[in-house]
């Protein structure tokens, strides 16, 4: 069988979510079905370690897809050529796009739909081109892989999709997310909080993240008990910032909250295992790594009520209402008075974590990409 795969956010040294989505279910497609033919669809040059086997053939498609009309010329037009000249059987895309023009049976990984419900948060061309496209993606392709069943029913609901044709997959973490020792915790938090124990954000800084009540709960809590702790913000600025910045220049404990920016893949699992509490209170999320990574670091979690991060959560973390600053505040405070709730917290998360895996993701795209080579 000859698969084709959407490659194009395998970026050195610059994996997000999708990205290590990608990576890790593709590495053990190639790995673990060595008789099969695999063509990584790249978008510009690319690295070689991405090249996971004897069974993969790279292929660099023109012209670069990072803007809605490069996207369609992609898609709708580079795509489908190369799919006739490989003669592909199926094509793969983990990052929510697919083909309207292609003939080739198409499975699609879908990590969200958040544009559906915040449309403002999304800029204006791109949100046009995902109101026409995102929909029609989903009634094409021939199978659809939701990361979480939060997801799964929102495809269904907001799209009329059936059911039967969706799977259920998950994402899973690097073997790097683990605990940390005292003696490395200390060492982390001397880099940098001059030794202070501090609460954790993880993600990318936007309006559906939240960071700007984040930093309010974070104030009033300092505010109401003598304490030292900081808050460290690791992710890029992404768009619309200005009620984060608004809420950073309010808040009276100004300096005891640091931007970190774009964190380094190396450096995470070290900030998030020194970590007193991951506090990751978004309004929407298709999955939310973050929330696996911690359970792996032995981190107890501050999150949201609501979307899938109550699926992903389980027991294993402290629920909220994320637009209420203070029942973020009181968290906060929860988790640093009450070390049996830590504990309760961090021995949930062990268990809730061993539901989800990169082993039972590529499983369940590997069944789905046998399945949709049956409509050819």
């Amino acid at each position: 069988m000859k698969i084709a795969i959407n490659t194009r956010f395998l970026l050195k040294d610059r994996l997000e979510g999708i990205g290590w989505f990608t990576c890790e279910v593709a590495r053990r497609l190639v790995e673990q079905h060595p008789e099969h033919q695999f063509y990584f669809l790249f978008d510009r040059p690319f690295d070689e370690s991405f090249v996971f086997g004897p069974n993969v053939k790279p292929i660099v498609v023109k012209p670069q897809a990072r803007h809605p009309l490069l996207w369609y010329w992609w898609f709708e037009r580079s795509l489908p050529k190369v799919f006739r000249k490989i003669q592909a059987d199926v094509f793969f895309s983990p990052d929510g796009y697919a083909s309207l023009r292609a003939k080739t049976p198409t499975v699609m990984v879908t990590h969200d739909l958040a544009f559906e419900q915040f449309p403002a948060h999304v800029p204006r061309l791109v949100r046009r081109y995902y109101r026409h496209f995102v929909p029609r993606y989903h009634r094409k392709a021939e199978r659809i892989i939701a990361v979480s069943q939060f997801t799964k029913s929102d495809i269904e609901r907001k799209y009329k999709v059936d059911g039967k044709k969706i799977s259920v997959a998950c994402n899973g973490v690097r073997r790097d997310f683990r605990p940390l020792d005292a003696a490395l915790k200390r060492a982390v938090r001397n880099r940098y909080t001059s030794g202070k124990p501090y609460f954790f954000y993880l993600g990318s800084v936007h309006p559906r993240k939240n960071v700007d009540r984040l930093i309010q709960a974070f104030d009033r809590y300092k505010q109401r008990v003598q304490s030292d702790i900081q808050l460290l913000i690791g992710g890029r600025f992404a768009w619309q910032s200005r009620a984060v910045d608004k809420a950073y220049q309010q808040a009276r404990f100004q300096k005891d909250i640091i931007f970190l920016g774009f964190v380094p893949e190396e450096e995470l699992p070290l900030l998030l295992g020194a970590a007193t509490a991951l506090t990751y209170v978004s309004l929407f999320e298709g999955f939310g790594v973050p929330l696996l990574e911690a359970m792996h670091c032995e981190v107890p979690i501050i999150t949201s009520n609501n979307t899938s991060m109550r699926e992903i959560a389980g027991a294993a973390c402290y629920l909220v209402d994320p637009t209420v600053v203070d029942q973020i505040a009181v968290a906060m405070q929860t988790l640093i008075d009450d070390q049996q709730k830590q504990r309760e917290l961090i021995l949930a998360g062990k268990k809730q974590r061993n539901k989800y895996t990169w082993d039972k993701a590529a499983a369940v795209v590997w069944e789905n990409i046998v399945q949709a080579a049956d409509f050819a």
